[in-house]
């Protein structure tokens, strides 16, 4: 083979990885791996696609070495292929927000307004430390159970109404989700205000936490 054509068997390589990402639905399934491993009816269920659409998605990730898969049973689960893939994700989501005018009015529409500075990650581990803050996980139960933060408290979105008096009134809430662009912080800080609840979200979510290399927990057994 001539040199070119080495060339470009190797980026055909890149592009494979390129192709493969080449999807919303994908991205939105990787924004849910984000968070760990998951059943294929579990990823399914939370990106609103039906099974076998999927699975087809999935093999494609898998097809660009993004995601692996294992087998238990009948069942079978998937996981990001490393941490590298976590940061690809959030890189190409910095990159459209900062090269593309879109991307912050799209996410604006999505997310909602927020006029409240969110409470940023350093500043909320100084707060956890000195008990100054009341922690509250948003995303559903699985996902706090598989990794959360350090003293947050699970109270899934869905249940929030239901629960708002048992959270303590003299002291800011803090909510977080899944990541910057998480709806579920934005919704829970909104409907704890309505409640004349002092809360806020925290910038980010549980993705850029554990990319930043912060500790998590796992929920007991």
């Amino acid at each position: 083979m001539s040199r070119a054509d080495l060339k470009e068997a190797l980026f055909e390589q890149f592009a494979l990885v390129a192709r493969s990402l080449a999807s919303a639905k994908r991205m939105d399934l990787l924004d849910v791996l984000a968070q760990g491993e998951r059943t294929v009816e579990v990823l399914a269920q939370a990106t609103g696609l039906k099974l076998t659409t999927a699975s087809a998605h999935l093999q494609t990730l898998r097809h660009g070495g993004l995601v692996t898969s294992r087998k238990d049973g009948t069942r079978i689960y998937y996981r990001l292929a490393g941490d590298d893939v976590a940061r690809l994700y959030t890189g190409i989501r910095e990159v459209s927000r900062r090269h593309l005018a879109e991307t912050e009015r799209a996410a604006r529409d999505f997310l909602g307004e927020d006029d409240l500075e969110p409470v940023g990650r350093e500043e909320l581990c100084d707060r956890i430390r000195s008990g100054t803050v009341f922690l509250v996980d948003v995303r559903p139960e699985e996902e706090f159970a598989a990794a959360h933060i350090e003293g947050a408290v699970s109270v899934p979105l869905a249940e929030l109404a239901g629960k708002v008096r048992e959270l303590p009134g003299d002291i800011e809430v803090v909510a977080y989700c899944r990541g910057e662009y998480c709806v579920l912080a934005y919704d829970a800080v909104r409907l704890l205000r309505a409640k004349g609840r002092p809360a806020r979200r925290m910038a980010g979510g549980m993705l850029e936490w554990r990319i930043e290399g912060r500790p998590t927990t796992r929920k007991s057994a």
